[in-house]
């Protein structure tokens, strides 16, 4: 049996006819960049997350660049972050000339610990690596913001988080590029992914939950004057017209035709949500007995939206030999993270070494993701756990 990480051919087979519709009207149109498209999927996107404003943008990576412009983040400012994500939540901090300061995670849910920040910006505003450690630097650092990744579909503890951003002063970015449509019973309401922070982030790059057809993201906030800068930063910084530049910005559009596919996509979503809920529960009830597999958890009150059904091996070699038995077998895996970034080479000007994040470095040594989506059949699965007994 051969088994696909990802079946966007069934999902598209779904939605041929709407999204064949979608991207003939833009062809006939011409309206290739901000054609109208883009402030219909804003709007929807602003609806759906339960924020004022959604500003579409080229990727997940270009909507953090551009919150973190429009918040003013640069040489001098301290950004604390998880070492257990994708390169792009502090490759961002480090192109703008600020510091990433890594924060390990939760071993459970994956996300950053709130502990651990709270350690981390005492270490910064004292200066003291005993506290946390911390990045090599060589003039004082001022705690600036925070980036919380919703990891693998699920939210980071952001009633924690949050009080310990407003009790030192951080301004908080939500990295949701895994996440959109994830949900948190919070303060009595309903809260959605990318409804956190001064401004939250997502991506819309195909193996994502909520996927277009190439590269794109949005920004979420409520503020007026942020979603004017972000959307002067996505145009070079444009002002009153396009030939004024009132800052500097990047070329950070979401095309028309990506835009087209996102809102017929958008028509299926809570759907494909609530499939990815029985995929994860017949997984659990497969895999929970089988020795040496720690499954996903998902706290109480929240929904993740399982953009990797990550597994943990109870050791490297373990790992090893069990994505090699199911890539035998027909079952593709991956590793989502093998190399925390606090260790990787992009990084080593900072300083951190081995050991400096133990929970981001255990996990990712023994962490691998299987077969993840709304379409995955009943067959698959429990060829998947007959593969993973055996």
């Amino acid at each position: 049996m051969s088994i696909p990480f990802i079946d966007l051919k069934t999902q598209y087979a779904r939605i041929a006819g709407k999204v064949d519709q979608n991207l003939r009207a833009v062809l006939e149109s011409g309206a290739f960049i901000n054609g109208p498209d883009v402030s219909r999927l804003e709007k929807r996107l602003a609806e759906y997350c339960g924020t004022r404003h959604a500003v579409g943008c080229a990727s997940g990576t270009d909507a953090l660049m551009m919150a973190l412009m429009a918040l003013g983040v640069g040489p001098g400012d301290a950004v604390f972050c998880p070492p257990f994500t994708f390169m792009a939540t502090a490759e961002v901090v480090a192109l703008l000339g600020a510091t990433p300061v890594f924060v390990d995670i939760d071993p459970v849910t994956y996300n950053m610990d709130p502990e651990r920040l709270q350690e981390a910006v005492r270490a910064v505003e004292a200066d003291d690596p005993a506290i946390h450690p911390l990045p090599a630097h060589t003039a004082r650092l001022t705690p600036k913001a925070v980036i919380p990744v919703d990891l693998f579909g699920l939210l980071a503890d952001y009633s924690a988080l949050l009080s310990v951003a407003a009790a030192h002063g951080l301004l908080v970015v939500e990295d949701a590029a895994q996440a959109f449509g994830a949900t948190v019973e919070m303060d009595g309401a309903t809260r959605r992914a990318c409804s956190f922070g001064q401004i939250a982030c997502t991506s819309f790059f195909p193996a994502k939950p909520l996927g277009c057809y190439g590269d794109g993201g949005a920004c979420f906030t409520d503020d007026d004057e942020l979603l004017t800068l972000l959307q002067s930063v996505r145009v070079h910084g444009q002002g009153a017209d396009k030939y004024q530049n009132v800052r500097l910005g990047i070329t950070g559009r979401l095309d028309t035709m990506q835009a087209a596919v996102l809102l017929a996509k958008l028509d299926i979503f809570d759907e494909e949500v609530a499939l990815r809920q029985q995929v994860a529960k017949r997984y659990a009830e497969l895999l929970g007995g089988i020795d040496g597999l720690t499954l996903p958890t998902v706290p109480a009150g929240r929904v993740s939206v399982f953009a990797q059904y990550s597994i943990q091996a109870s050791s490297a070699a373990h790992r090893s030999d069990l994505m090699d038995h199911l890539g035998r077998e027909g079952v593709p895996t991956s590793i989502y993270y093998p190399v925390p970034l606090h260790l990787q080479p992009a990084y080593a000007n900072l300083g951190y070494a081995p050991g400096s994040m133990p929970v981001s470095e255990a996990v990712a040594a023994r962490i691998f993701s299987i077969p993840m989506h709304p379409y995955l059949t009943a067959e698959a699965q429990e060829h998947i756990a007959e593969v993973l007994a055996s």
